[in-house]
């Protein structure tokens, strides 16, 4: 694979939460490259960390250690603001819980995200 072409870009990435007693690791050295056109399915059972690493591509979470390009971007470089920005334009994701919010219907829970484009 041409590593150029990839959207996606993974290194040695790694994501450790830590409590006062406990360090747990839940990914570690995790390498992926994704290029357009790909479709990737992650799977593994409960608690491999298929969440965690979602959570980082979708940069709604940041990893402890490693490399993230994101098309060409790196990643750990980026301001929130600039994280959401991306997150607006180029990343959508499709939650297994519906997240709508409430008092909107339908119409209104799908046009909510699209108020924030230019």
């Amino acid at each position: 694979m041409n590593s150029n072409s990839a959207i996606i870009k993974i290194q040695n990435l790694s994501r450790s939460f830590l409590t006062d007693e406990l360090e747990t690791k839940a990914l570690d050295g995790i390498h992926l490259e994704i290029s357009k056109g790909d479709f990737v399915s992650i799977e593994g059972p409960s608690g491999s960390g298929k969440s965690t690493l979602l959570s980082i591509i979708g940069l709604l979470d940041s990893p402890s250690g490693g490399d993230y390009l994101f098309d060409n971007v790196a990643i750990h470089n980026l301001s929130r603001n600039q994280r959401a920005d991306i997150r607006n334009q180029k990343i959508g994701f499709v939650f297994q819980s519906f997240n709508l919010v409430g008092d909107m219907n339908v119409l209104k829970n799908v046009e909510l995200p699209l108020r924030y484009r230019n």
